[in-house]
């Protein structure tokens, strides 16, 4: 009985299969979790946070954040991450606070542009 050499074995059997004979098709093995490289940690849990905090609210609240972000100069998003952190909603007098946040948005816009 010829012997076959570990080579062979191991070799593509056709040039246009995208994995070598005797692999089985499963994930690379460099496959970085969606988590990250440092651990899970509490992912799981601010995975589940976020889920809640950015779950679809009524379409009245939806309505009044809008309407209020736009007297603010605000978009939705800010003014409701502006919510959830801080506890309260923004109001005409938080000249300080608002200027913070255009001024945020102006800077990543400008890193965004950056190549």
């Amino acid at each position: 009985m010829p012997e076959i050499e570990i080579e062979d074995a191991i070799a593509p059997t056709d040039p246009a299969s995208p994995a070598p004979a005797g692999h089985n098709g499963g994930p690379p093995l460099e496959h970085t979790p969606e988590w990250g490289d440092d651990g899970i940690g509490n992912y799981f849990y601010w995975k589940a946070a976020y889920r809640s905090a950015w779950r679809h609210p009524s379409p009245g609240i939806v309505a009044f954040r809008v309407r209020k972000a736009e007297r603010l100069g605000l978009t939705y998003e800010e003014y409701t991450l502006e919510i959830l952190e801080r506890g309260r909603h923004l109001q005409i007098e938080d000249v300080e606070r608002i200027a913070q946040i255009k001024q945020a948005r102006a800077s990543r816009i400008r890193k965004a542009d950056r190549p």
